[in-house]
């Protein structure tokens, strides 16, 4: 009896170990897939246009890149729990916008002043997403709607119909948006840091696996203790504090400030992710998958203008990409679910 005791959970024990590493397995190869896919894609573009690998053309790249990155992690963040955030695109600009007026009356301030207002004023977006999900509930795609417009009316009533020119701010602001350290521009550093840090919360701290547990099973994380209501809450904060940054990067790569900045960005934003292997239904996916996405999106959207195809044919890619990876994510839950079944029939 006390032998059945012992190697009951040792023959119980490996399986779950072995589902893990499986569905780790799948998702690394995801984004292997994503890598795959662009090299494909810039080897042909370069044999049709030399000029698609000069270097010019890999820094507009890499700095398009940098802002929809910082992006895909806030999304990537929310979307993990189960959740969606459809006003980044409205947080980018009416943060764009604020900064911008912000640097109008005071020319001496600091980048990293700039930056640290941004983020204050996308965490305040997000806390409002934050709270109307948690206390509302209401799904979260209907709250994020909702104040993508309102944030985005907000921007055109404090613009009032005018835009904010690149000479009329600080040229050390501007500097920023194009220049390097070590031959990395700032922006491209800045979308590293975001993606490397939030990286290692998600992977390896408490906070970043309850995120994960709650996207699997919101009611099992409930009953194991963790606190759904605040993580939600914390989830849209950091959505809408990196929208805020991303702002200030917009406005610092482009100069030239109104109330559509970051107009359309959501769908952009949400496809870096999805494409990137963060499950729609929460649970799984990583924030390296999104910046994949993210590189992946910007790629083929300089593809198409250097092979000059039209750009209704970008938008049909995107949707045929969101399409396959919703499909993909829909095949893995099917065989795990099946290995479960079949799995517990044999215990």
């Amino acid at each position: 009896m006390n032998a059945t005791k012992v190697m009951s959970p040792k023959m119980s024990g490996p399986a779950p170990t072995a589902r893990r590493f499986s569905l780790g397995g799948l998702f690394r190869a995801r984004e292997a897939g994503i890598v795959l896919a662009l090299v494909a894609l810039v080897a042909f573009t370069a044999t049709q246009n030399a000029r698609f690998l000069s270097a010019q053309s890999i820094r507009d790249i890499l700095l398009g890149t940098a802002i929809l990155a910082v992006l895909a992690v806030g999304q990537a963040t929310v979307m993990i729990t189960r959740n969606i955030d459809l006003s980044v695109g409205s947080v980018l600009g009416l943060s764009a916008f604020a900064v911008g007026s912000l640097l109008q009356d005071n020319q001496g301030m600091p980048v990293i002043a700039a930056l640290v207002a941004g983020l204050a004023v996308g965490a305040a977006c997000g806390l409002v997403n934050g709270v109307l999900v948690r206390f509302g509930q209401v799904p979260a795609l209907v709250v994020t709607l909702g104040t993508l417009y309102a944030f985005r009316g907000a921007a055109y009533f404090w613009a009032g119909g005018e835009q904010i020119n690149a000479d009329e701010l600080p040229g050390h602001f501007l500097r920023f948006g194009n220049s390097s350290i070590l031959g990395i521009p700032w922006l491209v550093l800045i979308a590293v840091i975001v993606l490397v840090v939030a990286g290692v919360v998600l992977r390896n701290y408490r906070a970043g696996r309850e995120l994960y547990a709650m996207g699997s099973s919101p009611q099992a994380a409930e009953l194991a203790g963790i606190k759904v209501g605040r993580n939600t809450i914390a989830a849209f904060l950091v959505s809408g504090a990196l929208a805020g940054v991303a702002g200030v990067l917009f406005a610092a790569r482009f100069g030239t400030i109104d109330a559509a900045a970051g107009n359309g960005y959501e769908l952009n934003v949400v496809g870096a992710a999805v494409v990137g292997g963060v499950a729609v239904f929460g649970g799984s996916g990583t924030v390296w998958g999104a910046g994949l996405g993210a590189l992946l999106l910007t790629v083929i959207g300089s593809s198409l203008a250097v092979l000059d195809i039209n750009q209704f044919w970008q938008q049909a890619i995107v949707g045929a990409l969101i399409l396959l990876a919703i499909g993909a994510d829909r095949l893995v839950a099917v065989r795990v679910a099946k290995s479960l079944k079949k799995r517990d029939s044999h215990v």
